[in-house]
């Protein structure tokens, strides 16, 4: 039971987070691109993969923590449903290359900081 509670906890913290990024990124790079999408892809990957590393390898948590923590946090924040129609909708909306660019940059760019995440992790 106190696994749901931790994720429900840490899944509200990540969806409030997620929000107040959303607004700052817009508010500072507009919308005509989903930069703020984009950034949190990233930055939750990065989170991802220095937190997973971290409490496997070094950091002693309890289970319901962890799993709180990287499925609650994480997941709330994380948002790949939000950027496959962003995706989509700049297809359709004849955006063809900045689909195409938000898509390799997303998926390219989260892939680096997760492992550059774990890298770190490692590496302290």
């Amino acid at each position: 039971m106190w696994t749901y509670g931790s994720i429900a906890f840490f899944g509200v913290l990540g969806c409030w987070a997620r929000f107040a990024q959303t607004n700052l990124v817009q508010a500072v790079y507009g919308r005509d691109f989903p930069y703020a999408t984009m950034s949190i892809n990233i930055m939750g990957s990065f989170i991802m993969g220095f937190l997973f590393v971290e409490t496997l390898e070094r950091l002693t948590l309890a289970p319901s923590l962890r799993t709180g923590i990287l499925t609650g946090f994480i997941g709330g924040y994380t948002t790949f449903s939000t950027f496959e129609m962003e995706t989509l909708l700049l297809a359709e909306g004849g955006e063809a290359l900045k689909a195409a660019l938000y898509m390799v940059l997303s998926v390219g760019l989260g892939f680096i900081a997760a492992f550059g995440g774990a890298y770190i992790a490692r590496n302290l």
